[in-house]
């Protein structure tokens, strides 16, 4: 999750899920996950979020858009128009993470994730880096 808010720096928040392949083990975040990274943002912050998001069908689910509802007051959620991953400063950061990671060969699974989680947080302490993800999106934060 990229937070940004004008003359503030950016913050990064992110959570690694990894799939190991087991027996009822979910491939991906669930609501409840997008949910918790959420909240933990708007603790952090103390302030209210905005949240951008894509077509993701989790994103989508009827429990996280309650949990949208029951927190209004402090949550505002826009939905990007589908197909539209060049709109998402969050595609900036994973491209960033992709090209860390040319001719890069892991030697097992966590070994990739501790690299990942490296990665991310070298650029999670670069707000130029993150700035930019905003930037090449062609959008702008306004103020009201």
């Amino acid at each position: 999750m990229l937070c940004l808010k004008p003359g503030a720096r950016p913050h990064l928040f992110y959570r690694l899920h990894v799939w190991r392949g087991r027996k009822g083990e979910r491939r991906s975040f669930a609501w409840r996950d997008y949910r918790d990274l959420i909240v933990l943002a708007h603790h952090q912050l103390g302030t209210p979020i905005v949240w951008v998001r894509d077509n993701l069908n989790v994103h989508l689910a009827g429990e996280l858009a309650e949990f949208i509802a029951e927190n209004k007051n402090w949550l505002t959620v826009f939905q990007l128009p589908s197909y539209a991953p060049d709109l998402n400063p969050i595609e900036g950061v994973w491209s960033l993470v992709k090209r860390s990671l040319e001719n890069f060969a892991a030697a097992n699974l966590d070994h990739l994730a501790r690299v990942i989680k490296r990665k991310l947080k070298k650029i999670q302490y670069r707000p130029h880096l993150l700035d930019g993800c905003l930037a090449e999106t062609g959008l702008i934060i306004e103020t009201r």
